[in-house]
């Protein structure tokens, strides 16, 4: 693989095509602003979530496999007890941390969502300089623009609305959890008087 940026082998290939086309000016800035830019910054956020995701999870794994192994030496004397314990401490320290971040920041289901809309504006653009596909019936690109710059909006802001659900559906489930820090026991709660 290249070590060029992500964009520059993209931006080779694309380039040319692009240039080959009937699109007037404005119509080339929106394939290059809108389509080109998001499918290159989906394309990005793809590869980096799936690195942290791949990270975590293998930190978890196998810092989950390693940390029973050491606890199952039942070491209990002199320095290597010592350095057993510590190393089991933070290695569990780790794992949790791992599965915490994991958790949080949901790099794995980022990961699906940016390489989904990274692949389908990839197979809009692709379909639509070569003509095939939903631009099948078009003679050149000037009148089929008009679906694809409609399919490339519809894409961007689907990502938008699976993202925000997302984020609304975890607020709301934070908001549902019972608040157990103010709320004292039953127990603990006084009677009432009669």
């Amino acid at each position: 693989m290249s070590a060029e940026a992500p964009s520059g082998w993209l931006a080779q290939e694309f380039g040319p095509l692009l240039d080959a086309s009937d699109l007037d000016e404005r119509q080339r800035w929106f394939v290059r602003a809108r389509w080109f830019d998001q499918m290159v910054w989906f394309d990005s956020k793809a590869k980096t979530a799936q690195r942290r995701y791949y990270v975590l999870r293998l930190v978890a794994i196998v810092g989950g496999l390693i940390v029973p192994a050491l606890v199952s030496l039942n070491i209990h004397h002199g320095t290597a007890a010592s350095t057993i314990a510590w190393t089991t401490f933070a290695l569990s320290l780790v794992v949790g941390i791992a599965v915490a971040l994991d958790g949080f920041f949901n790099w794995g289901g980022r990961w699906r969502q940016y390489r989904r809309t990274a692949e389908l504006l990839k197979g809009h653009g692709w379909q639509y300089f070569e003509l095939i596909g939903v631009y099948n019936g078009y003679r050149s690109h000037r009148p089929a623009f008009r679906r694809f710059a409609a399919a490339v909006e519809a894409l961007i802001a689907e990502d938008v609305e699976a993202y925000l659900s997302k984020v609304m559906r975890d607020q709301h489930q934070v908001e549902q959890q019972p608040e157990t820090e103010h709320d004292p026991p039953a127990s603990a709660q006084p009677m009432p008087e009669g």
